[in-house]
């Protein structure tokens, strides 16, 4: 990822109205469709600047890792601990630890090899335990935004069902989210390749604004579980090792 859209992760993960709907969704997944132990083991995968860490803090003990340097510091002040040092796919360390869910939240598209990363994943979780996903959905809808933040692929539903059971996973769950603001999206990016400008940007909404669309994201948590979505700018799963 660039540097500034790196950054701008610190900067914006509190407030933007993308990473706030997320976690508030990502908590109700968890909740609908995980049973996990009192004091759950927690991992979180490429944490970046620790915007997620108060979330799955909530579930029990937590640890993560993340392979840059600066975001790793700035997670550990949330974290209240040292964050380890990670690259997947083969050097992430917890060689010897087992955990009751692992949460890997728009990091996959990043890695080129997503079929190993997800099997080290495997080897760390617990009996019975879960791997929870989300990646950027719809391959037509690629843009500068994902050049920006060096995307190398957004995933069909058919994909990344591919990918987990090549790594040696089931899937339990698996649904489009960010759907109520699909059509919007949909018309940014066309109207941004009529007119043959960038269309990214990594700054946050003006606040009324922020605020409506936190509002809408964040809808979608009274819809899981009851009403799928056919389609929407991002992908969610809930998957198990087959061989546990």
């Amino acid at each position: 990822m660039e540097l500034a859209a790196y950054q701008s992760l610190r900067d914006l993960q509190d407030r933007h109205w993308w990473f706030v709907g997320r976690r508030r969704f990502v908590a109700q997944l968890i909740k609908r469709f995980i049973a996990l132990p009192t004091k759950a083991r927690v991992l979180e995968a490429g944490c970046g600047y620790g915007g997620n860490l108060a979330m799955l803090g909530e579930l029990g003990e937590v640890q993560a890792f993340e392979f840059d340097d600066d975001a790793r510091t700035h997670a550990a002040t949330i974290l209240r601990r040292s964050v380890a040092y990670g690259r997947l796919p083969d050097a992430i360390g917890f060689e010897n630890d087992r955990f009751d869910l692992i949460a890997m939240l728009d990091v996959l598209e990043h890695i080129d090899d997503d079929v190993a990363s997800l099997r080290t994943l495997g080897d760390r979780l617990a009996p019975g335990g879960a791997l929870l996903l989300t990646v950027p959905a719809v391959p037509w809808l690629w843009s500068d935004h994902d050049v920006l933040h060096q995307h190398k692929r957004r995933y069909t539903r058919a994909l990344l069902v591919e990918r987990l059971h090549e790594a040696g996973f089931e899937v339990a769950r698996i649904g489009y989210f960010n759907a109520l603001l699909f059509p919007l999206a949909l018309a940014q990016r066309l109207f941004a390749r009529f007119l043959g400008s960038g269309g990214a940007d990594h700054s946050a909404p003006a606040g009324s604004l922020n605020a409506i669309l936190t509002a809408i994201f964040s809808l979608e948590c009274k819809f899981l579980g009851r009403v799928p979505f056919p389609i929407g700018l991002s992908l969610f799963a809930v998957a198990r090792n087959r061989r546990a």
